[in-house]
């Protein structure tokens, strides 16, 4: 039997490799964009979700009040999770969604693909 030959391989080469599999349309520096306005949006999504919760805390005034907070904070929660899914599947349709809900700039996507910025663009029209 032959001998098996061990080799190495870089982990950042080995991540990068795999980025590229994952996001075979997108450059490097368009995932950086893009990972760039996806955390910008869901900062601000977050910065409001906190100021409705301040506004809605301010009025607990009763048991029945502070569950209702509660089940709105859970249903939030699962609504932002559910909706900021960095995935190259979907990431057209959300940053389409965030730029219709002025959670993100087209501005802030400068440097994609002119084909990716049109789908965006033409996608946050409706």
């Amino acid at each position: 039997m032959g001998e098996r030959i061990m080799t190495s391989v870089d982990p950042a080469l080995a991540a990068v490799d795999q980025a590229q599999a994952s996001w075979p349309d997108w450059t490097e520096p368009e995932r950086t964009i893009a990972r760039a306005a996806f955390d910008a949006a869901h900062d601000r999504a977050l910065c409001s979700l906190i100021n409705e919760v301040q506004l809605q805390a301010a009025l607990v005034d009763s048991a029945g009040s502070l569950w209702q907070l509660h089940d709105y904070l859970s249903i939030q929660r699962h609504r932002l999770e559910g909706r900021f899914d960095f995935r190259p599947q979907a990431i057209l349709f959300l940053f389409a969604s965030l730029v219709k809900d002025k959670l993100l700039d087209l501005s802030e996507l400068e440097g994609l693909a002119d084909g990716k910025l049109s789908k965006i663009r033409a996608m946050a029209q409706f």
